[in-house]
């Protein structure tokens, strides 16, 4: 059973390293047979193709399918698209003009230059040529998913961009649509889970194979993602939503308590996370949430994942708190203080998927229209990685060009090098043209 409240943990009490070395060991996948279920259905849907597909389908999303009508028309995708209200319609497509405009600044550019032996040196990004989006589509449907997805691989120039996304009830989500044209999606199909993500990497009858599979899903996409990693790249492993709070008692709690809750209210597994300065301060949040609980339509999640994996750490100094910051390494890190406090605090964290800057920059903000992406590392994983971006879906090939001169430099360093490695057919391609005995 959950605790009756989050932990409360305490900077300065003795106990604290080992309290908050437990915190960050707990484990919140909730099904140890994911795994084993995942792999099972990848590799059936590898084996059999469509007709795995057809069956997880039915079994699954409720609907009786077959080959052909797997794939999404493009007069279904219009006709649920037009279903869309104007004014939702308009801020997708602002949303998606302020996400294409971050991402393009973010292009990398072509290197190509001489070095001082006259060796061309250089790197060229090139788009994939094909990618995989997962769009959710269980108990809820996420739009700003598929845009964040899908957006940035045509900034990219990746030539095939194939969505799924699951149709429960074989209903289909007008926004979902709508935003899979705004953003230029080339194919939809609708199926999901880990059948989907197996139909990505190995390709069935109908569905040709991509390169590479983006977007978050639920465990057993997860799961999936790990199973065909290295047949197709993946770009993250994502696991239950987190957001991390840094707040000073200036702050609203009705406001901070919003902020906890707007990620508690995606799964019992997300985790929000306060740290404040101010333990009457950290009360009233605690407070506050408990009072926004009690209207939230989606109470029944957050509650179990506030009371279940919740935190409210007090450290008698919020200029001290980057290290704790880091140690957590969360999905998204609000700083919710005057403009100048939480610039500087930023520059000495090093570890978060998003930071979020002052008292008016909810994380909402940034999973919507900031610009910004929203699939970020999750489960303390931007110690070493960062969000979907760009990058994302290029590739960087490097260009090596030596002139004669360049090679009498550079080729006895390297015959040397080759010769302690114990490599003789590397280092003999070397000084076969330098014209020396191999």
């Amino acid at each position: 059973m959950p605790p009756e409240r989050p932990t409360r943990l305490d900077a300065s009490s003795p106990g604290f390293e080992k309290d908050f070395s437990a915190f960050l060991g707990r484990n919140r996948d909730t099904d140890e047979n994911v795994d084993r279920i995942a792999t099972e259905i990848v590799a059936d849907v590898r084996s059999r193709g469509d007709a795995a597909l057809i069956e997880y389908t039915r079994k699954f999303d409720r609907v009786e399918s077959n080959a052909a009508s797997l794939r999404l028309s493009d007069a279904e995708r219009r006709a649920a698209a037009a279903q869309v209200p104007e004014v939702q319609r308009n801020a997708l497509e602002l949303a998606a003009r302020r996400i294409e405009a971050f991402h393009r600044a973010l292009l990398p550019k072509d290197v190509d230059f001489t070095d001082e032996t006259g060796t061309r040196l250089g790197a060229r990004y090139r788009p994939l040529d094909s990618v995989g989006v997962y769009v959710p589509g269980g108990t809820a449907a996420y739009p700003s998913s598929v845009l964040m997805n899908v957006v940035p691989a045509k900034v990219a120039g990746v030539k095939r961009i194939v969505m799924v996304v699951p149709t429960p009830g074989g209903v289909l989500n007008p926004l979902v649509m709508l935003a899979a044209e705004i953003a230029g999606a080339d194919e939809v199909w609708r199926i999901g889970g880990a059948q989907a993500v197996a139909a990505l990497a190995y390709g069935t009858q109908s569905i040709a194979p991509v390169d590479k599979i983006t977007g978050p899903g639920n465990a057993f996409v997860a799961a999936a993602k790990r199973r065909v990693f290295g047949q197709v790249g993946i770009d993250l492993i994502a696991g239950p939503s987190e957001i991390l709070v840094v707040a000073d008692r200036h702050n609203d709690p009705a406001w901070i308590a919003a902020d906890l809750l707007s990620q508690a209210e995606h799964d019992p597994s997300s985790q929000s996370v306060l740290i404040a300065d101010d333990a009457a301060f950290a009360d009233a949040v605690a407070r506050a949430v408990e009072d926004q609980l009690k209207i939230l339509p989606r109470s029944e999640i957050a509650s179990a994942s506030w009371h279940g994996n919740g935190a409210i750490i007090l450290v008698p100094d919020l200029g001290l708190s980057a290290t704790i910051v880091d140690r957590i390494a969360a999905e998204h890190v609000e700083l919710a203080m005057e403009p100048a406090v939480a610039e500087a605090l930023s520059r000495k964290i090093t570890h978060a998927g998003a930071i979020f800057l002052g008292r008016h920059t909810p994380e909402a903000i940034g999973d919507y229209v900031a610009g910004t992406n929203h699939v970020l590392p999750t489960s303390r994983a931007a110690r070493f990685s960062g969000g979907l971006g760009v990058a994302d879906f290029l590739k960087r090939t490097s260009i090596v060009g030596c002139t004669a001169e360049a090679l009498a430099q550079l080729g006895p360093v390297a015959l040397v090098l080759a010769e302690a490695e114990g490599l003789d057919a590397h280092g003999r391609s070397i000084s076969i043209r330098l014209n020396r005995r191999g």
